[in-house]
This record gives structure tokens, C-alpha cells and sequence, in this order.
């Protein structure tokens, strides 16, 4: 195998601001890194890295993961093989080993003339799968412009964690009276008490699916039990679930999880994550950081796995360079794509699945 990788800078259309970076401001940009993996017969498949500092990963760090790669010992034809040497290589660099995972799966796909989702034995149900539309934290004038430019999709998630949620909550609903929400406080909330009161004042709204992450993921096991028996609105676990092994501990605090390909190593780790968690009665959510069409179509080839979506990442920049999945009114469609190999993904300027 020869493997290739650079950088690439992502553009927001918007400055991304959640709980966690409020502070710096947000971010208008986002690094990532793309692989491309060749086989000595041409064949190609293609990944991307998409780290986040919230879990100590740079694209300086994935860089560094991607010189150590022997590219030698990848096959498409034995990706166990392949993945048993990546685990091996170093602790960590999940985001990293979550690019050639996707670039595995793509070109073993596209070696067999099958998509993903078929290859994995999952299939994809055209016109099922809607995903949700994030607005992240801002003014309530700039949170009423971005969920009226938002009117096409039929779910949204709300960020919430600053000294304006209430006043951002009602700046959408006046803007989307009725519409579906998931909430997300990305580890807001410090105390169980101070959760407690928010998901009580959020329940009143009468439409919110969920709530995600409203305490830190270092919070005591006893206090995310606690608040599970206490909540009026299903609880979702985002950074306390990285890994499948954390499935089992996170049902005791919360009702659901949510899986992200650069959390726990791509596409065959959130698949193991996502039937353990419906294995421990959990619901499931798929999800992403900001990602390019590249990461977000692996991610859609899982999603029968899942119950929820939140597969936005590509719609918050300006400058994507692959062409994939697309998510017209919120509903995540292959049909577009003529090619029906690998990640269905196309560079734009090239041809789907080049």
C-alpha cells in the first residue's frame, strides 16, 4: 500500500461557538487531515482525520500517528489485520487511526463493487434517515436569522451553556414554534442540581427530543444516576462515551449515547459502539465534529444503527472539497451518487468514489 496525507483547513460559514470554547471566542476554522491510501493495483480509498482538542488530538498529532504507518502492513483485503496493526502501533491517536479505518473500508468496498453499508451488512434505507441541524451559541437576533435559514430541516440542536440560553431558546422558538429540538450542553451544567434546573425549565418547552452532555464527563457516577432518576427529558451521553468499554457505566447515568467516528477510531469501532449500546438498552445517536462530506458519508453508511442523527458537520463550512451524502430538507440520501462503490464520495472536481 502507499499511503498519502495532508492538511487541510475547513471554513466555517458561521463562528462556532459552544460551552467549551466560549472563552477563545469560538472558531471560524477547523484543521483536518485526509488520507489517501493506494493499493498496488490502483485501487484507492480515501479517510479523513477531524481531531479535537477536547480529547488532547491535534493534526499535529495525527500527522505524527500517520509518519509511524507502514503502510505495507494495510490490505483492503484483511482489514481485522490491518486495524490489529494500527491498535498496535500507539495508545491513543483515535481520531488519526479513525482516517485509515474509513480509507479501509472505502477502498475494501469499492474492491468489491458494493457500498459501505452493504459491505458492512447494514444496508441504508433511502428517505428513513433525517438529520438534526445545529445552531450553535450566539446572539438571540443571530440564533432567530440562523433557525429561519434553517426552515428546510425538520430537527434542530440547540447549544446551550452561556449566560443567554434562555433568551436563546426563545429566539428559536420564535423563529420554529413547533420544531423538534435536541439540546446540548456540552458539560455545561457543574452540578447535578444545576442540571436538574435547566432540564426542568427545558422540559416546559414541550418539544425537546433530548439533552446531551449537561454535566461534565468527570462527573461522579453516583450524580449522573442521580439525575437520570430525577429528569424529565431523555439524557444523552457525548464526551462520557468515547469507547465501546464505556457503554456499560454510562447506562446507569444516562438514557442514550452518542457515537463519533474521531472519538473512538472510525467505522468499524462505532459500529461495535452502537450495537453494545442497543445490546444495554440504550437509544443511539450518530454524530460529528466539524467534518468534511468525506467523514460525515462514513459516518451515514452506520445509520441504521442508529436512532438519532446529527450528521451536520459538512453544512457549517464553505469550503468542502468532497461531495457525498446529501441531507436535502434534513433527509441523508446515496441516490445522488451514480457510483455505487465505497463511501459513495466524490472530490469536487472528480468522479464518486475516484
Amino acid at each position: 500500500m502507499d499511503l498519502k496525507y495532508w492538511r487541510y483547513e475547513l471554513r466555517l460559514t458561521d463562528t462556532w461557538r459552544i460551552a467549551s470554547n466560549l472563552d477563545s471566542g469560538g472558531k471560524t476554522a477547523h484543521p483536518v487531515v485526509f488520507v489517501e491510501l493506494t493499493a498496488p493495483d490502483g485501487l484507492q480509498g480515501y479517510g479523513e482525520s477531524a481531531p479535537s482538542h477536547r480529547y488532547l488530538e491535534t493534526v499535529d498529532t495525527v500527522v505524527e500517528f500517520l509518519h509511524r504507518v507502514d503502510a505495507t502492513r494495510l490490505s483492503f483485503q484483511d482489514i481485522p489485520a490491518s486495524l490489529e496493526y494500527l491498535d498496535a502501533l500507539a495508545p491513543g491517536h483515535h481520531a488519526a487511526r479513525a482516517a485509515l479505518d474509513v480509507a479501509l473500508w472505502d477502498g475494501a468496498a469499492r474492491a468489491v463493487a458494493k457500498p459501505v453499508h452493504d459491505l458492512l451488512g447494514l444496508g441504508f434505507s433511502e428517505g428513513r434517515h433525517r438529520t438534526a441541524f445545529s445552531i450553535g451559541i450566539s446572539s438571540p437576533p443571530r440564533i432567530r436569522e440562523k433557525v429561519l435559514n434553517a426552515a428546510a430541516f425538520p430537527i434542530l440542536k440547540l447549544k446551550l451553556g452561556s449566560e443567554r440560553d434562555h433568551e436563546n431558546l426563545a429566539a428559536l422558538r420564535s423563529a420554529a414554534p413547533d420544531k423538534p429540538l435536541m439540546v446540548d450542553a456540552n458539560e455545561a451544567w457543574q452540578t447535578k442540581e444545576a442540571a436538574l434546573n435547566n432540564l426542568e425549565w427545558l422540559a416546559d418547552d414541550g418539544r425537546i427530543l433530548l439533552v446531551e452532555q449537561p454535566m461534565p464527563a468527570t462527573a461522579a457516577t453516583a450524580d449522573l444516576a442521580w439525575l437520570k432518576a430525577r429528569t424529565p427529558l431523555p439524557l444523552f451521553a457525548d464526551e462520557s462515551c468515547r469507547f465501546e468499554s464505556d457503554i456499560v457505566a454510562c447506562a446507569a447515568g444516562f438514557h442514550g449515547v452518542n457515537v463519533k467516528l474521531v472519538k473512538c477510531g472510525g467505522i468499524y469501532w462505532a459500529m461495535k459502539m452502537l450495537q453494545a449500546a442497543q445490546r444495554a438498552g440504550l437509544k443511539t445517536m450518530l454524530g460529528c465534529m466539524i467534518e468534511s462530506s468525506l467523514l460525515i458519508s462514513a459516518a451515514a453508511h452506520l445509520a441504521e444503527l442508529a436512532d438519532y442523527l446529527d450528521l451536520d458537520g459538512n453544512l457549517l463550512i464553505a469550503n468542502d472539497p468532497f461531495e457525498g451524502v446529501t441531507a436535502e430538507q434534513g433527509q441523508l440520501s446515496f441516490a445522488r451518487c451514480a457510483q455505487p462503490k465505497g463511501l459513495r464520495v466524490r472530490m469536487r472536481s472528480g468522479s464518486c468514489s475516484k
